[in-house]
């Protein structure tokens, strides 16, 4: 009965949806302009938005920014500006994109600003 619940349950574990292969990336979230949308990590600026482009996949599934964790950067009201966050994603490394969106949360601007891994957020 053990043998058969355990070779069930890695049966199970080996199926699980390709969703859960993204990379996570974790840095500084920001809309600089109109159209466009990014995250900076400690490996590079990861385009998710550029005006004039396709959304990638999965684009509703980033995080919503935080008005409380996040800092304006251009006219007050205007929206631009950056805030911490993490995401699972798929990327093309070359290109520096983010293809599609698997999930995403926004941290605390604590956590970007203390990581020296991080450069300083644009703005």
């Amino acid at each position: 009965m053990r043998l058969l619940f355990a070779t069930c349950f890695s049966l199970a574990i080996m199926s699980l949806p390709a969703a859960a292969d993204g990379e996570r990336r974790c840095g500084w979230y920001s809309s600089p302009t109109p159209g466009n949308l990014m995250l900076t990590d400690r490996d590079a600026v990861w385009w998710i938005q550029m005006q004039g482009r396709p959304d990638p996949k999965g684009i509703d599934n980033a995080p919503a920014f935080d008005e409380r964790q996040f800092v304006e950067t251009n006219v007050p009201g205007s929206g631009y500006g950056y805030g911490c966050a993490c995401m699972t994603v798929e990327t093309n490394a070359k290109q520096q994109r983010i293809t599609r969106i698997i999930a995403g949360d926004i941290l605390p601007l604590a956590r970007c600003r203390n990581d020296r891994s991080l450069p300083e957020p644009a703005g």
